[in-house]
Parts: structure tokens; sequence; C-alpha cells
């Protein structure tokens, strides 16, 4: 499969071939899931002739059927693109199928979703990741060029880590929103999954900008990353040894070889701790659940999907949304709505906003000293489908990931070595807000390394 940088150079024959070529992959790999099954023409069709790029099942395109993923959408025809979408097709990009992904992103196996789970391409009896599962592993297993997912708290770079491939959050704001279902709308951001750092620095550059339909876009400089990407700069990085040492032993050895492989390179290689580790898992999830229940209180039967009969509105209401949300979308629902209930509202979410900013503040005390962060994805490496069924560890296992978001910073995933079972371990680099070129380029200079 070719790069996204070089099929921009593609003529008009050359992006047909190869989205021929792409058509019979998908077709040829189906039993992977990466693609929701019930992928129509439609989304194949050169309605949208450009340079094809995947797109998660919940980034709205329009005349496509978009779902999230869940039973209670299904029927809803997108009336709109998504702004992400449209500065695709104004650089010769195009959407060309929707990918598999937990029910409203919330999940991190692609498990949860109503088309079935989606496998990981390195051995197919491990967890892709999630909630981008279907991205990361269209990218991974080549019937992708490139993909578009949302991270939430981790939705991009735990699935391009578990997969083996790149997967790019960039700052909260950097990347217009508008389109994108909402899960939690102070934590989720679109971004790149692709198989290179300069394949995401190029996507990236294409989505992302001010957007005056989005009231949490950020109406900053935006200067191009892609054109400016250095392998060969050096820069100050802070490896976060708290995090590593807890992860398990194949991660931690594989976060010091990205650390001494960056050394050699030519960067200042240090060594901190962030204080904030212990108030991040449970501020996250107060505050994305919280924030879920708010925003998914639209999908009541009235305005989008699919209704459930009932005799009364009431009813209806119940019915609908008993039968149309999963066991997890269900899950998170609850606990939002408890931590916003009378008498429960300062005690927990209060608190989880001043956790949050004490999480913001520690970051940027240790960023103050370097220009990145580097540590582990995840505390593991991709793991057998049905390991974690006590959702409880399952949120743990976001430890590494939910606090940059939390924060609002740009972070990336890069594949540093394989385990012994063949599974991907990637390391991840985080940067100040605003500063994408410093992660990408420290990005670059890794993925040379490794």
């Amino acid at each position: 499969m070719i790069s996204l940088k070089e099929a921009l150079k593609l003529d008009n024959n050359g992006v047909v071939e190869l989205r021929k070529e792409l058509k019979e992959k998908i077709k040829a790999n189906s039993h992977l899931g990466a693609y929701i099954e019930q992928l129509t023409n439609t989304e194949l069709s050169d309605e949208y002739s450009g340079i094809p790029i995947a797109i998660k099942d919940n980034i709205q395109v329009k005349n496509w059927s978009i779902t999230s993923c869940s039973k209670i959408l299904q029927g809803y025809i997108a009336p709109y693109n998504a702004t992400v979408i449209e500065k695709m097709l104004s650089r010769g990009l195009a959407p060309f199928g929707r990918t598999n992904m937990d029910e409203f992103a919330m999940g991190s196996t692609t498990e949860s979703s109503f088309y079935g789970k989606t496998l990981n391409p390195l051995d197919n009896a491990y967890v892709p990741g999630g909630s981008s599962g279907g991205s990361a592993c269209a990218v991974s297993a080549g019937i992708a060029l490139a993909a578009l997912g949302s991270d939430t708290g981790g939705s991009i770079r735990q699935p391009a880590a578990f997969c083996g491939c790149v997967g790019f959050k960039p700052s909260y704001g950097r990347v217009s929103r508008y389109g994108l279902a909402a899960y939690s709308s102070s934590l989720d951001q679109i971004g790149p999954i692709t198989r290179s750092v300069e394949d995401a620095a190029i996507l990236y550059d294409i989505i992302a900008g001010y957007d005056e339909r989005d009231t949490t876009s950020a109406n900053v400089e935006f200067v191009s990353t892609a054109d400016k990407l250095d392998a060969n700069k050096k820069y100050k990085i802070a490896l976060v040894k708290n995090y590593t040492d807890e992860a398990s032993d194949e991660v931690k050895n594989s976060i010091y070889l990205a650390a001494n492989k960056l050394k050699e390179a030519g960067h200042e290689i240090s060594e901190v701790s962030l204080s904030s580790a212990k108030y991040a898992i449970a501020a996250y999830y107060i505050i994305a659940t919280a924030e879920a229940s708010a925003n998914l209180s639209r999908y009541d039967g009235v305005r989008y999907g699919r209704r459930g009969e009932a005799e009364s509105l009431g009813a209806m209401y119940a019915t609908t949304r008993g039968e149309g949300f999963g066991a997890e979308v269900q899950r998170r629902m609850l606990l939002g709505t408890f931590v916003l209930s009378s008498g429960y509202y300062d005690a927990y979410y209060i608190k989880a906003q001043k956790a949050r900013a004490f999480i913001s503040k520690a970051y940027e005390s240790v960023l103050e000293g370097a220009d990145a962060l580097l540590m582990p994805v995840a505390p593991h490496a991709a793991y057998k489908f049905g390991e974690l069924k006590d959702p409880l560890t399952a949120y743990l296992s976001d430890v590494y990931t939910v606090s940059v978001n939390l924060a609002g910073l740009p972070a990336i995933s890069v594949p540093v070595t394989k385990n012994a079972d063949g599974l991907n371990i990637s390391a991840q680099i985080i940067g100040a807000q605003w500063g994408e070129q410093k992660v990408l380029d420290i990005a670059s200079s890794l993925e040379r390394s490794c």
C-alpha cells in the first residue's frame, strides 16, 4: 500500500486504480470486521471521488448512514458533512467506508459495536483496542490508506498501539468537532491514524484549523507541520518514570528502549514523575460519563434513528433507550446521571473538575523543563478477547491516556517493538498545548530510530 504522501501525487487514473484496489482488499479481509458489516456501495462509490480515507462511524458524511455503531441510530442518514470531511474534500481526499468502533466511542476493545467486534490484524485472537479499533485495524491491515478516528481518553492512541500503526491526538480545539457525534464534549478530539508519522502530519494539516461552527474550536494561528517535519532536530525529552515503571515488564523495557534510541539520536533525556497519576482515571470517568449522560439524552426515539413501540410517551422513551443502547453505554449513562444528581454533584463532579485543573497544572509544570514527555500508551500490549471481563479493570487500562485529554494536550502513539507474541508495543509522546510540531518531530525521530 502506498503512503498518503505518495497518493497525493497520483493523477486521476491513479486514484481510480487505488480505490479499486482498496475495494478488493476490503472485500477479501471482511473477516477482520474493520469496516462495519453493513458497508454499502454508497460508501465505496465515486460520489466522493478523491483519495480514499476511512472514516470512523461517528463522523458525519452527507447521505451516509452514520450510526456510532449503535442500534439506536439505525435508519439515520447524515444530512451534512462534518468540517473535517469538507476540509478533506477541498484537498482532494474523500471519505471511503465507515470503520467499526465501540458504541458511541465507549470502550477500549471495539467489542461493544452493534455490528460485531473487530479483530487485531497482528493476531486475530487479540483485541484491536478501541474505540477507534476499526480505523486502526484497517490501516494496519493495509485495507485503508489512512483513517480518521476520535480520541476522548485514548481512543486513537491505544488502538494504534495495539495494531502497530501511528495514532495522533491533536490539542483539544485544534481540529473541529463539528459533525462528530459527541461522547464527552470537553474531551473529544478527531485525529489521524496512519502508517507513518509523516502521513499523520499530512492528514492533520488537512483537517486542522479554526471553525466558527464549533464553539470549542480554538481561534489560534495554525502553521503547517508536515512541511517543517524534522527528524534531525534535537529536543529535551522527559521520561515519565512513575508511569513507565508501573507498566508490565515488556512495556517498561520498550519505553526505556525508546528513550535510549532517542538519546542515541542526540536528544536530551531526563526523568520526571507526574504526581497527578492517581487522580486521572477517577476524574476522567466522572467527567466523561457526566457529559455523556447529557449528550446522549437527545437519542429518545423522537428526533433520531429507531423508535421503540409503546403506548405512552414515557414508555416510548424507556423502551427506545432500553432496546437501542448497549450495556456499556447504559452503564456509563447511569454513572453520569448519578454524579450529576442532587446531593452528589458537589461530592463527585465538582471534585473531578478540580482534579482536572490539578492534572493540567501538573503537566504544565513538568513541560516547563522539557519539550515533550515520553511514556507508555497502555500498561500492557493487546490482550485476548474476554481476558478483561471486569469493566473496572478495563477502565484502569486507560491510565496512561486519559490524563492527556483532561489537560487538552497533543499526543502521539509510535510503534517501538514487538513482544514475544508478535504484538506491537508503542511509546507515547506528549507535548504542551499547541506543541504539535515538537511532538511530530520527536515521533519522526523515534520512528526512524526503531
